[in-house]
């Protein structure tokens, strides 16, 4: 019995280990793919910051042009940084605030948004859901190894470490 035990063990690590090595990769393309979108985003609520603003004002949302503007060049510049994984942390906390706000701020998101429990399909079905997930995730699980933070820290944490003397 042990030994089939030890062969399940072995198997069950040998196939963790392999999906253990896609992480960095579904966490680039999570940051491409959604870093675009937001990029896409954030650059045609640029150009019609007009039809932005009267939105918002439908919303009753505090100064709604100057809020229009920063929610498009949040939008815009995180999402250039989200896909680069610059400072990648930093950005997807902005982003994932800014995507939990545009639940809260729409009526229909907003109730879906309290369905996180007792409809499920209600949460995940609103139009923010998607962008708060990916920022979410990236969030908690970091870039991965294909990141500007990524480089920059292994660049740094090289040039910063001591020099090895012999006494």
């Amino acid at each position: 019995m042990s030994n089939i035990v030890n062969a399940a063990t072995k198997t069950y690590n040998g196939f963790a280990s392999i999906l253990n090595r896609l992480q960095s990769p579904l966490l680039l393309a999570i940051r491409l793919y959604w870093g675009y979108q937001f990029m896409q985003d954030g650059w045609g609520k640029l150009t019609h910051l007009d039809k932005v603003t009267e939105f918002f004002s439908s919303l009753n949302l505090p100064t709604p042009h100057m809020t229009a503007l920063a929610v498009a060049l949040i939008e815009l510049c995180g999402g250039f940084l989200f896909t680069f994984g610059i400072a990648s942390r930093l950005t997807s906390l902005v982003l994932w605030v800014n995507m939990t706000m545009a639940y809260l701020s729409v009526p229909d998101d907003r109730v879906n948004f309290f369905h996180i429990l007792s409809k499920p399909d209600d949460f995940y079905g609103a139009s923010p859901y998607t962008y708060w997930f990916a920022a979410l995730l990236i969030l908690i699980l970091g870039p991965g190894f294909f990141a500007v933070d990524t480089v920059l820290k292994r660049w740094v944490g090289t040039r910063g470490a001591p020099a090895h003397t012999t006494a």
